[in-house]
């Protein structure tokens, strides 16, 4: 299997499976002399954590991560580091029956109409059980761009719509994504969402989502015409994540709706500074970020493995009806919250080690 790396500069290439002993990932190109260490990572992880209300997968895995290099007295010392997380609570009988049947909506049958072989425990690599990786790349990603510009550069991420429940933007409060277990900035919204997502739990169900991302801080620069365009990079990240179906830049699939006059984010001079008068852009112009807050969205499908019967078929080719047991997310957009977080860190420090590799001795005359 090939493609189990992203980035350019800054460049993570993730391993294991679900049901395996370990999963991890070795980071290559993180600048030396960043403080860094376990404990760094950790919080990030706990975020992700499977197990921690009754709306996430009961799967209890500790996700405590292990640096096993590039790390010396504290400090990554550029060379790769690897980091580890160990499998604790698997149960590979839970998938036993379905090791000839095909899950509708899985990669069942793609991977084995590809390989000829597959790791139906769980899904093996495609299992979201993988993104706990990118989240602890994504930890040592925000050291690094803490390092390189500073505490004020945030990259912050939302729930802001289950099934067709979505938040009131008018409440919004980014503190409270920290006060439920839906990572949700509205907290009347967040109420009627634990209602929903308790019916369709009760019924062997699941529903979908969508996640809003903001990074603010960055400067101006990133990205690259023709093909290193940061937006066509954020949807690639964003879409590498399990179950995203669509992702949105700025006003996304709104722009069909307005006049360009609507569309336009006009510019004025403020104290002597560029200034923009609207985001609809999303913090990217012509590939290339405009100093403005980035605005992304993406919808996550429902939840493949549900306890209502679905028609499918067998590797023999007989027709059948499935029902995945287990332990699973009525909504996997819960947990995908800090994978985009996860992600973006990645990105954006990417692209900040890219720009400067080309743009340095300009900006510094």
């Amino acid at each position: 299997m090939s493609d189990n790396s992203f980035g350019q500069l800054f460049r993570v290439t993730t391993w294991g499976e679900s049901h395996g002993p370990a999963i991890g990932c070795v980071i290559d190109g993180c600048p030396p002399g960043i403080p860094l260490s376990e404990e760094d990572i950790q919080p990030w992880l706990d975020r992700r954590r499977p197990g921690q209300s009754r709306f996430t997968t009961q799967r209890q895995e500790a996700d405590r991560v292990r640096i096993l290099s590039g790390v010396f007295e504290g400090k990554t010392t550029g060379t790769p580091i690897s980091l580890m997380i160990e499998n604790t609570d698997q149960r590979s009988k839970d998938y036993s029956d379905i090791a000839l049947r095909y899950r509708p909506g899985h990669a069942d049958v793609t991977y084995d109409l590809k390989y000829g072989h597959r790791d139906y425990r769980g899904g093996g690599r495609s299992s979201a059980r993988e993104t706990a990786c990118r989240v602890a790349a994504g930890a040592v990603a925000r050291r690094a761009i803490a390092w390189l510009l500073g505490p004020e550069c945030r990259i912050r991420a939302a729930l802001v719509q289950i099934g067709a429940l979505s938040v009131d933007r008018e409440r919004w409060d980014w503190d409270e994504t920290e006060r439920n277990p839906f990572f949700c900035p509205d907290a009347l919204t967040a109420i009627e969402w634990e209602a929903l997502l308790g019916a369709v739990r009760k019924e062997g169900s699941s529903i979908g989502a969508l996640v809003e991302i903001v990074a603010e801080g960055f400067p101006p620069g990133l990205g690259a015409p023709v093909y290193g365009k940061l937006d066509a990079d954020i949807a690639s990240a964003l879409m590498g994540i399990n179950g995203v179906k669509a992702v949105e830049i700025g006003e996304g699939l709104g722009v069909a709706a307005l006049r360009g006059e609507q569309n336009a984010d006009a510019m004025r001079m403020h104290e002597g500074a560029l200034h923009f008068t609207s985001n609809k852009a999303g913090g990217i112009l012509g590939g290339i970020s405009t100093g403005q807050p980035i605005t992304a969205r993406f919808a996550i499908k429902p939840t493949s493995s549900i306890l209502v019967p679905v028609p499918s078929v067998n590797r023999r080719g007989e027709e059948i009806d499935i029902v995945t047991k287990g332990r699973h997310d009525p909504c996997i957009g819960i947990r995908a919250v800090p994978v985009a977080e996860a992600m973006l860190a990645c990105l954006l420090l990417d692209h900040l080690l890219r720009d400067h590799a080309q743009n340095a001795w300009h900006r510094n005359g």
